[in-house]
């Protein structure tokens, strides 16, 4: 045989190496879908690595040992979502299922609960850090349906935000189990207990506190009836009657307007409906000091509202306002410019609950243990902090009413209350929108 026709034999065979490499690729991607529903990572890794060395050897043995074929191979099957750390290829032979997630975080150090802003920490972007690590995401983020019920602001927490995304299920046919919020309980029991998993990797200050089913045209922020916010307050030298009175006036469907931070560029109705607006005392006191809460439902809230509507209940309860302002402020006809006043703090805020249609949040007796074990924990550990800082309260020395040491002998004066309707204003929605079309 010549050197040619040698050479020609030689390169059929390499090529028809590299077709049976091709052939049991595809072999090798069927069967680890078939495993994916009844095994775990490592034993699929194991299937991975047993099929490339197979088509290693299978070239050796025909004399053309072509490793760059191989190391390409091998590149593809271990390759990794960014940032993920785990197999894509791998991960994406899961089945998965639309769930919602019900969320509770204390947000005093976060930027805020979405992760769009420049700002970090956030409360989302520590939950998509726990969902990668445990690996129970599948896919970009674009691919998962996500959506959020609630974007809270920079430190206001929450105990009933809600989520919903795809997440990797271990039933073998989700679709035919999910009708709409787990109607079948004993599927629910077999599933991955999201509960507990992501608990084990979330900070202290976030919990995931159950998990439903739901349709894939759900959507947490459009699926919303209504949702609940509270705001907690200690009640000393504050008329709480007055701020009853004035708190009335909300309920219904207003122009909110003037008590929102406006955003003229993508909002352009400002009526919202409040559905209910009550101020009760709390079941806690502090020398003597009532706390209260304000609990507000509605079916939307504008940006800031909540916060800008407390800060006016307060000037009410301190005398500063009547009541009657509130009918002044919602009258956009008669204010179509917002006064300039400072909203009320924000930590005392929180996202209470969010209602959705038929919807029943779940979780397995041990998660639900272990969530009460932690929270009870943190409430004491806030305790006694709370209990240190009293104590550094009752080692300060006796405060002295001769103020003669103190600046100089003079008294700082307390400043003057302008009254809202005085004060400079904000630009209208028509100056702010005539303002855009002139950027244009």
């Amino acid at each position: 045989m010549s050197q040619e026709e040698l050479l020609i034999n030689l390169n059929s065979q390499i090529a028809s190496l590299r077709t049976r490499i091709k052939e049991l690729e595809a072999d090798n991607a069927k069967l680890s879908t078939q495993l994916s529903n009844c095994s775990c990572n490592e034993a699929k890794e194991k299937l991975d690595s047993s099929t490339v060395q197979f088509s290693k050897s299978s070239v050796e043995k025909s004399g053309e040992i072509n490793y760059g074929e191989v190391k390409s191979t091998r590149k593809k099957t271990r390759e990794k979502t960014p940032g993920t750390g785990y197999h894509t290829r791998t991960i994406n032979h899961h089945m998965r299922r639309y769930v919602a997630l019900k969320v509770m975080y204390f947000g005093q150090r976060f930027y805020g609960f979405s992760s769009e802003g420049q700002m970090d920490p956030t409360v989302e972007s520590e939950i998509f850090k726990a969902l990668e690590r445990t690996r129970l995401l599948i896919g970009e983020k674009k691919e998962i349906q996500y959506s959020r019920c609630g974007r809270t602001d920079k430190g206001v927490s929450a105990v009933g935000q809600v989520i919903a995304l795809f997440l990797r299920s271990k039933l073998k046919n989700v679709g035919a189990v999910d009708k709409f919020s787990g109607e079948s309980e004993e599927h629910n029991e077999e599933e991955i207990d999201y509960v507990r998993v992501l608990n084990r990797v979330l900070p202290n200050d976030i919990r995931i506190l159950g998990w439903c089913p739901v349709p894939n045209d759900f959507n947490a922020r459009f699926s919303c009836l209504s949702r609940e916010y509270k705001y907690f307050f200690w009640g000393d030298n504050l008329n709480l009657l007055a701020m009853e009175s004035a708190s009335k006036k909300f309920i219904g469907e207003h122009d909110f307007r003037n008590f929102c931070k406006m955003d003229a560029a993508n909002v352009h109705n400002y009526r919202r409906h409040i559905t209910s607006f009550e101020i009760l005392p709390c079941n806690m006191r502090f020398e003597g000091n009532q706390l209260c809460e304000i609990k507000i439902r509605g079916s939307a809230f504008l940006w800031h509202q909540v916060r800008c509507m407390v800060a006016v209940l307060f000037m009410v309860g301190q005398g500063l306002e009547s009541p009657d302002v509130i009918d002044l402020l919602l009258d956009a006809d008669r204010t179509p410019r917002k006064p300039q006043y400072p909203m009320a703090p924000e930590i005392p805020l929180v996202l209470h609950s969010c209602e959705f249609e038929d919807l029943r949040f779940t979780c397995s007796t041990d998660a639900g243990q272990a969530l009460r074990t932690h929270l009870e924990n943190e409430c004491q550990l806030y305790q006694l902090q709370a209990a240190i800082f009293h104590e550094a309260l009752l080692s300060c020395l006796p405060f002295s009413n001769d103020r003669s040491s103190f600046n100089n002998g003079t008294v700082k004066k307390k400043a003057s209350h302008i009254p809202l309707m005085l004060r400079p204003t904000e630009p209208s929605y028509g100056e702010r929108r005539a303002k855009l079309e002139m950027r244009r």
